[in-house]
């Protein structure tokens, strides 16, 4: 046993977030906590952590029990360096090519950077890297692959695969869900339920559970209805047998109903789309002599299902930005068409409430009924109760409301101005696994195009059949499903360094050989060079415009960086024995 949670208690002012659960992580564990938005995941892992206090119950933990937590948000000293900052938490044992390399890998190249400057998700991207440099019996990580192209995300699903500790995460994306963990924890109205196996496992047992407690409440009022009967034909609470049969009708009628999964079918709304939808002429973009994409055209068509995917910082907003007429390319033009109506879903919430503004008063500021394609009328209330505002928590006031329940709200406030063409700029952030679901059964029964930048790879596969691919300055369309694209691309950067390691033999002892002593030894001094090199080429890329020069060191610094991989995963492996 690592960690055990007994009887915890947690309130947000009156509000019960965990009410007298138990939760109990073993070694080797790695669990993934799911549950809806505001459910109490974030917390959890905060008392776990230590970070919070809980109003009761006891906490108890291994000897010498070592935890490395990595929080959704991150605040850090001001005034130092990105390396000084990380440096700062680590041990004296922690090398400098240690540090390096997990922050290279995680997209921090400049260690130099002062850490006030940062962006929120750069931010959230050093806090990670500690969290994985430091030695831990138990990692907590909250939300790790938020701000994480997909690279960074196949790399942590490899290293947390490869981790010999217990993980507790939370985390939206299913597929990352379902790769690492063997169990799942469900927060759910102050109650946890514990399942064994990935997420579709759970998936199943939670529909098992359901219709047990289903049918367990259809008994309990049989029960209730016949004691009725009784008592309505005059007993008589004299004799010992009588009390105790009412005192037991009491109990039984005071029990808790099981809430209701939601079952209400809802059709997405939308507005007519003419034949002229968008048409992408000929756009090119740059920023400081970096060029984000060059000559890209695209006739959009009415009902496209297009996936964009590419490495942060490459120009995907920008790209979605251009079409809103946010951003002006520097060459080229967007053409709208008349019908279009465009539904824009921006990185960040735009729920601007006005003060004391409650939840359905502010998405009836939207519209208070919208038709679908069927002119069938959807309120603004059956929209919320869609996306799991049940009816109390449509009258509550926004300000109560957590950062992923206005994420949501902010979603209705898009669908409730029925759009015909709605874009997407990563709409999977913050937002719970059955929003998630919920989500992308409306886009399938949506009437029109849909463009979503997104690095969730079961999302887009649910949603996207197309793919705009940002690659070194431009954008390639490709006609396929995400999952394919990947296992195409990996097939091609490793299949050669796969066949090598399948061939060695792995070494079951914890110590190193001498051979492997001295291989580690040369490491240390050849992994800072080599990511000295990568450095300077990313450098060289930013600062040309040929298309001969881009396409020549593109070549060069896909090389170097998969000679930095295999150096660095050769690495790890070592310093895992080592430890």
């Amino acid at each position: 046993m690592i960690l055990s949670l007994e009887d915890i208690s947690f309130r947000y002012v009156t509000q019960p977030i965990l009410d007298h659960v138990s939760f109990v992580v073993n070694d080797h564990d790695k669990w993934g906590v799911v549950g809806l938005n505001g459910a109490g995941k974030s917390t959890l892992l905060s008392i776990m952590a230590g970070k919070e206090k809980a109003d009761d119950g006891k906490i108890t933990m291994m000897k010498d029990c070592r935890i490395s937590y990595c929080p959704q948000s991150m605040d850090f000293p001001s005034g130092k360096s990105v390396y000084d900052t990380v440096r700062s938490c680590m041990n004296e044992e922690t090398e400098v090519y240690q540090i390096h390399s997990i922050l290279n890998k995680l997209g921090i190249t400049d260690y130099d950077q002062q850490i006030d400057i940062l962006s929120g998700g750069q931010k959230k991207r050093v806090a990670l890297a500690i969290a994985l440099i430091l030695k831990a019996d138990l990692y907590l990580l909250d939300e790790p692959t938020n701000h994480l192209d997909q690279d960074m995300i196949v790399w942590l699903e490899k290293y947390l695969m490869k981790v010999n500790k217990a993980v507790v995460l939370v985390t939206h994306d299913r597929y990352f869900l379902s790769r690492i963990t063997n169990h799942i924890v469900e927060v759910n109205d102050g109650h946890l339920y514990t399942y064994t196996g990935g997420y579709a496992d759970y998936l199943e047992q939670r529909e098992i559970r359901r219709q047990q407690a289903l049918a367990s409440e259809a008994k309990r009022q049989n029960y209730l209805r016949s004691e009725i009967e009784w008592i309505r034909a005059g007993a008589q609470a004299r004799s010992t047998k009588q009390k105790s049969r009412i005192q037991r009708y009491e109990r039984i009628a005071a029990m808790e109903a099981p809430k209701e999964t939601q079952t209400l079918e809802l059709k997405s709304a939308a507005t007519r789309l003419g034949r002229n939808t968008i048409e992408i002429s000929h756009i090119s973009k740059a920023y400081d002599n970096k060029v984000l994409f060059s000559d890209f055209s695209c006739s959009l068509q009415r009902m496209d299902r297009i996936g964009i995917i590419g490495p942060n910082g490459c120009g995907k907003s920008t790209l979605l930005k251009i079409i809103m007429g946010q951003v002006q390319p520097d060459a080229g033009s967007v053409s709208i068409g008349e019908t279009v109506k465009l539904g824009y879903f921006a990185q960040h919430n735009e729920v601007f409430e006005k003060e004391g503004q409650r939840v359905i008063d502010y998405l009836e500021d939207f519209g208070k009924v919208v038709y679908t394609a069927d002119h069938e009328e959807i309120s603004a209330s059956q929209m919320l109760e869609r996306f799991l505002f049940d009816k109390d928590r449509q009258y509550q006031p926004i300000a109560k409301c957590s950062g992923g329940e206005k994420r949501r709200l902010y979603l209705c406030s898009i669908l409730m101005q029925a759009p015909n063409i709605l874009i997407l700029d990563e709409p999977t952030n913050d937002l719970d696994t059955d929003t998630l679901t919920i989500l992308e059964g409306y886009l399938e029964d949506f009437h029109g195009a849909v463009l979503a930048v997104s690095h969730d790879r079961y999302f887009l596969d649910r949603i996207a059949d197309k793919l705009f691919v940002f690659e070194n300055g431009t954008i390639q369309i490709k006609q396929q499903l995400y999952s394919d694209y990947l296992e195409e691309k990996q097939k091609k950067q490793s299949e050669p360094k796969e066949t090598k390691e399948d061939t060695r033999p792995r070494q079951n002892t914890v110590r190193l050989t001498y051979m492997e002593k001295k291989e580690l030894e040369k490491l240390n001094e050849q992994v800072p060079a080599i990511e000295e090199e990568v450095a300077a080429l990313e450098e060289q890329l930013n600062s040309v415009t040929a298309y001969e020069d881009i396409r020549r060191i593109s070549q060069q610094l896909e090389e170097r960086r998969k000679r930095m991989e295999e150096m660095e995963n050769r690495f790890l492996e070592l310093s895992e024995k080592d430890q």
